[in-house]
């Protein structure tokens, strides 16, 4: 199969990327509907969600993929990597987990998630001390 041209990858990337974006800004209206804004903010519900929905559909779409053909890169860059990118990257991330799991590479997939939190939560705390020490 061959591989879209640069262009129409973004293109792909980025109309998938949207549509996922406003699905999860969905999931958020719905929590905020549904519980009041209070509650929905006492608890991270919408990320919670979103990480868990994405993840499932992540499944099972590069189950599908592997299963009946990719039916072209701009499938999976529409859908893998734009529409779920959009919705969550944490589904991008079990991916690549069970990736490495799956090779049998547990001890590089621990670290990998194991960086991925401590990095993550530390560099959002050194970006809100940058923005302190700005303001």
């Amino acid at each position: 199969m061959s591989q879209p041209s640069f262009l129409a990858a973004s293109l792909y990337v980025t109309l998938g990327g949207g549509f996922g974006a406003w699905l999860r800004f969905l999931v958020g209206r719905a929590w905020t509907a549904a519980l009041g804004p209070i509650r929905a903010t006492a608890f991270p519900y919408s990320t919670l969600t979103v990480n868990i929905v994405g993840s499932l559909l992540m499944g099972v779409l590069i189950g599908w993929l592997a299963r009946f053909g990719s039916h072209g890169e701009g499938t999976r860059l529409l859908l893998a990597v734009g529409v779920l990118g959009g919705f969550t990257t944490f589904s991008s991330f079990a991916l690549d987990v069970a990736t490495l799991a799956g090779r049998g590479e547990l001890g590089i997939a621990a670290f990998y998630t194991g960086i991925s939190m401590i990095a993550g939560v530390a560099s959002l705390y050194l970006g809100l001390a940058i923005m302190r020490s700005v303001a």
